[in-house]
């Protein structure tokens, strides 16, 4: 069996592919075609075009989380998906949410029309995570990640609220795994739970210990030097084949990255194709 990983979008892209500051995958595997999060909904269509990817064949749509820049693009995608699509998604993903910049509060959440469409679908589309999630025997969706580090947060000034009272916990944050015979690939959309967090849980989901890919978001863009290191420190005992950074990464963590890994670390830009073989 062969997966193979589309960057549909990044903060980043390679040439002939629209840069939007957001994330979204498409994943084949097994007979599955699943779109893991939107972005911010611009690049989404003509990304979708220009990658050869046909969302009206999509089988699930996995929401990682509810922030706009994952979420924004959830109205087209479920236009061109239509009835049949199935959509998991923990039920926190519609609360409001805030980020604080300089005390100056902005809504990060779900775009309201957006959340309207995610309302309007019937009982058999929607499908509310609260727990592991097996798509088929190909694709696991982790439901939410338990939080074990003591160095890993959300990563950043991030509410519930627009006075800043009630931190956002994030219940909602959840990845996927592919299982092959060469170790797991992970799927991450901007790992609030925290990445080490979540790849702990997979391996611990699977009882496989070997990564072979993680794809995604790790949030270290405002992360302190002290986490930085721990993290580096972590995937170095983890041994992850390949890194693909994507989207809230922060620049000075992937030149860590590269710096550690090497050539196992690359960004992950929009147009960027992985196959993932079993031979």
């Amino acid at each position: 069996m062969t997966a193979r990983v589309t960057v549909l979008i990044n903060d980043e892209a390679r040439k002939g592919s629209v840069a939007e500051h957001g994330f979204s995958v498409w994943i084949e595997v097994g007979g599955h075609r699943i779109l893991f999060d939107t972005g911010q909904g611009g690049a989404l269509l003509p990304n979708a075009q220009r990658l050869g990817v046909n969302l009206a064949d999509a089988t699930e749509l996995v929401l990682s989380h509810g922030h706009y820049d994952h979420t924004g693009g959830l109205a087209a995608a479920l236009e061109k998906a239509g009835p049949e699509v199935a959509v998991y998604c923990h039920a926190d993903v519609v609360k409001p949410r805030y980020g604080l910049e300089r005390q100056t509060p902005k809504a990060v959440g779900m775009p309201q029309t957006y959340l309207a469409a995610l309302q309007g679908l019937e009982a058999k589309q929607l499908r509310w995570i609260t727990g592991v999630e097996l798509l088929s025997e190909a694709v696991g969706v982790t439901g939410p990640i338990p939080r074990e580090t003591d160095y890993e947060d959300a990563g950043g000034a991030l509410f519930l609220d627009p006075e800043g009272h009630f931190p956002d916990p994030f219940l909602d944050d959840q990845a996927l795994w592919i299982p092959t015979s060469r170790g797991l690939v992970i799927v991450v959309g901007c790992a609030h739970a925290g990445v080490i967090n979540t790849l702990m849980y997979v391996r611990h989901l699977t009882g496989e210990s070997r990564i072979r890919a993680v794809i995604g978001g790790f949030h270290l863009l405002h992360a302190s030097r002290h986490r930085l290191e721990r993290t580096l420190e972590a995937l170095r005992l983890l041994a992850p084949k390949a890194i693909f950074p994507c989207h809230c990464t922060g620049s000075e963590a992937m030149r860590l990255l590269q710096d550690t890994f090497g050539t196992a670390a690359s960004r992950g830009f929009a147009g960027r194709e992985f196959e993932f073989s079993d031979m």
